[in-house]
């Protein structure tokens, strides 16, 4: 990914790359700044497959944070700053971080870890002694590029383990949306959502303008000044998010060419008043678990739907990914019948990190490919196929659910209740309040 990024500055190292309210970072610049940080994190030890965790607010040092993990050999833990105190700590002992880039204001919010601690704040005038120039590079296309956590069933967390290899694919020989150097992006997700390994690196590593939403919880009015004002062509909004929106002030979308939406299902209604007063934008829905690098499927909704539409698909599988509807045999189910979604390709996640009985439950062995490496991961998501060839979502086979987007599995929460010592046994419902 980095030397994608590299490449990129040298075509068009004056160009903006990031954009925050005032402030502007080109690329030649956030390439120099994060090979500073580089050289500095070599020093520190950090080398391919060492994890650096990275607990920060959206600003433009936590792109260059970011980038300088990956420059130096790393791999990056985007840890949300507003996560519990509890599940940074797990996660940091999890992971074992020996460095961690962060803020001088959450020193004090973070559990005590012994992770070497480097605040890319008030600690940047030593890391701006170190050398500007770009780093010899000691990755592979399969060596990790970041471990995102995930909510774990049992009540911890699970790390996806992603490659190098599963973002270039994300953004690369992509149909689903154009992603060139005439772009705006805006990113808005959270970093420890991988809705921002799209935002980011569907940027960057294309020579577009990356504009880093200000604010950390957006509002349908929020988002329509900033995407006014940077005059954004491309934006990712959760579901909920894109619902809210288009209940409250759709006209904060207008003037985005494209607009990507998803994280659970979309709700008909909502896409058919957008489509109405939007009639330049095109929307997408797109699908797919953290373990299979943001997309697995999208689908470009046609600017006509049906009077009797009553869900919205998710599509086909983006390049270089296979999806298959299976029954519990594990065999191809005929189109019509629900079936259970697998994934391969190679956005594929490695497996999670240190969970090897879960890996080896979800990542199931390829029974329709000649490659004994080859693996599909097995969504708990129930599909079908439409006569056109599209997929149609239609819920989970287990407890897991979605809110505004997020994964939450609720035997965790139950996880949790049933440690109380007056709790005998705990069930956890999503209720639904139409």
């Amino acid at each position: 990914v980095h030397q994608l990024f590299e490449d990129q500055v040298e075509r068009t190292p004056e160009a903006a790359a990031l954009i925050l309210e005032e402030q502007q970072m080109t690329y030649r610049e956030l390439n120099a700044q994060a090979n500073q940080l580089a050289h500095h994190l070599r020093r520190s030890g950090v080398g391919p497959e060492v994890l650096v965790g990275l607990c920060m607010d959206r600003s433009l040092k936590m792109v260059v944070g970011l980038l300088g993990i990956l420059k130096a050999g790393g791999a990056y833990v985007p840890m949300d700053p507003a996560y519990p105190k509890e599940r940074l700590a797990f996660m940091l002992e999890d992971t074992q971080a020996s460095v961690l880039l962060t803020q001088e204001h959450y020193i004090d919010l973070l559990p005590a870890q012994s992770a070497h601690v480097i605040c890319l704040d008030t600690g940047w005038e030593a890391i701006a002694q170190e050398s500007s120039e770009n780093l010899d590079n000691r990755t592979n296309i399969d060596n990790l590029a970041y471990v995102m956590y995930t909510s774990g069933s049992t009540g911890k967390p699970k790390g996806a383990e992603i490659r190098h290899r599963s973002i270039n694919r994300l953004v690369f020989g992509v149909d689903y949306a154009r992603l060139d150097e005439t772009r705006v992006m805006l990113h808005m997700a959270p970093i420890s959502f991988d809705a921002a390994t799209l935002e980011v690196w569907g940027a960057l590593l294309h020579g577009a303008r990356c504009v880093l939403f200000p604010e950390r919880i957006p509002t349908p009015k929020s988002i329509g000044t900033v995407v006014h004002k940077h005059k954004v062509t491309t934006a990712w909004l959760t579901a909920s998010l894109f619902n809210a929106v288009i209940d409250e002030a759709p006209e904060s979308l207008r003037g985005i060419e494209q607009v990507m939406t998803g994280g659970e299902a979309l709700s008909v209604m909502h896409i058919r008043r957008a489509l109405e007063v939007l009639p330049t934008t095109q929307f997408i829905n797109g699908y797919g678990p953290t373990e299979s690098t943001t997309f697995t499927c999208c689908n470009p909704i046609p600017r006509q739907l049906s009077e009797n539409v009553r869900s919205i698909p998710i599509g086909h599988p983006i390049g270089n990914t296979q999806v298959y509807v299976l029954d519990r045999h594990m065999q191809p189910v005929p189109v019509g019948i629900a079936g259970e979604l697998y994934i391969g390709g190679d956005g594929l996640a490695r497996g999670y990190f240190k969970r090897p009985e879960l890996t080896n439950e979800r990542f199931v062995a390829h029974p329709f490919s000649n490659d004994p490496d080859a693996r599909l991961y097995k969504t708990g998501d129930l599909v079908r196929y439409l006569p056109n060839g599209k997929i149609d979502f239609l819920g989970r086979l287990d407890s897991q659910v979605k809110l505004r987007g997020f994964r939450i599995e609720l035997g965790e929460i139950e996880a949790i209740l049933s440690k109380h010592p007056t709790v005998r046994e705990a069930l956890v419902l999503a209720q639904t309040n139409e």
